[in-house]
């Protein structure tokens, strides 16, 4: 029987050699029909079962100390990730050692290897640097709800790895995004550090209606509405700070009446267009019943001596779908 690597000016299959030295490691001798190759890989797949088996139990083990010492999800879910992977691998190079796989097998020239490198693997190697990256800004997290400006797509943050943000649309959709595109993006985030996001109201209505009692109507409706802000300190952004209750403010006099701005904070961003239309619900309600009336584009035509001449004539013919006067049936005139 072989043992170990044959040597010399012998050959023989890698796969069969590594059977028999496995055979001889163990002290076991293989019957004369059982190929030797066989063992090797049989043992091969015992160990890839194996090495699965423990990734998940290691991520298991140690995802609670991991979330207790990082406590941002996306890092902690990329840093499990990248454990599970290093123990498959490691359970990868002992099988294709057990079936007699050399690394010097898949060496290839420099030429083809760096063709390989520019074609297949740069932009996965860009995404994954790109997703490095987005985890070290932190432009979002799991469970933010962000908005992709440019598609006009809302939704929450399910999973950011190092290649991809999986987002779950507000439309019960999924979008998958290579990292290496969302940086390229507009992202804008609703739910970062503060939930409560300010919306606006602009109304216009008329010269001759009581301005102080349509801002005091606009304010009230806004007040009415249970996820609305209805006061406390004032919301600081940045430097400055905002009043947290409803205001409205004399925004512009403009050519078919003055422009009164109605601002208020929603508590949470994540029903803005229900809100939006509690509050323009109870503002139509509040400003019909009031001595305010919203304005819209009026046109007078007025023709004076500086104005030319306007030549108007009119002819003798009937409509159409009308009778001709001659032609209406007795008793009946137009």
């Amino acid at each position: 029987m072989t043992t170990g690597w044959q040597t010399g000016n012998e050959t023989a299959t890698d796969g069969g050699s590594t059977g028999n030295a496995i055979a001889d490691w163990v002290g076991v001798e293989l019957p004369w029909w059982f190929p030797p190759e066989a063992l090797g890989w049989a043992l091969a797949v015992v160990v890839l079962v194996l090495s699965w088996s423990v990734s998940k139990l290691a991520v298991r083990l140690a995802g609670r100390t991991i979330a207790r010492r990082i406590k941002r999800p996306s890092v902690t879910r990329t840093v499990l990730r990248l454990v599970q992977l290093v123990v498959v691998l490691l359970g990868v190079a002992v099988a294709a050692g057990l079936v007699g796989f050399r690394a010097g097998d898949i060496l290839l020239s420099v030429t083809v290897f760096s063709a390989v490198l520019g074609i297949v693997l740069a932009p996965i190697v860009g995404s994954i640097i790109n997703g490095f990256f987005v985890l070290a800004d932190q432009p979002y997290e799991i469970g933010d709800m962000i908005e992709l400006a440019d598609r006009g797509q809302t939704g929450f943050v399910e999973d950011i790895t190092i290649r991809y943000t999986k987002i779950f649309t507000l439309d019960n959709t999924f979008i998958v995004i290579s990292n290496d595109s969302i940086r390229d993006r507009d992202v804008i985030n609703y739910s970062a550090e503060d939930e409560r996001t300010r919306l606006e109201l602009t109304v216009v209505v008329t010269y001759e209606g009581d301005l102080d009692e349509a801002r005091d109507l606009m304010e009230s409706s806004a007040r009415a509405v249970d996820e609305v802000i209805t006061g406390g300190p004032d919301i600081r952004i940045g430097s400055a700070r905002y009043p947290a209750a409803p205001t409205c403010y004399i925004d512009e006099f403009g050519d078919h009446g003055v422009h009164l701005t109605l601002r208020y904070w929603a508590k949470q961003p994540y029903k803005l267009l229900t809100l939006r239309s509690k509050v323009q619900t109870n503002v139509w309600s509040a400003l019909s019943d009031a001595d305010v009336e919203i304005a819209y584009p009026h046109s007078h035509v007025v023709f004076d001596d500086t104005s030319g001449e306007l030549n108007v004539s009119q002819r003798d013919e009937p409509a159409a779908g009308q009778f001709p006067r001659e032609e209406f049936p007795p008793g009946e005139e137009p």
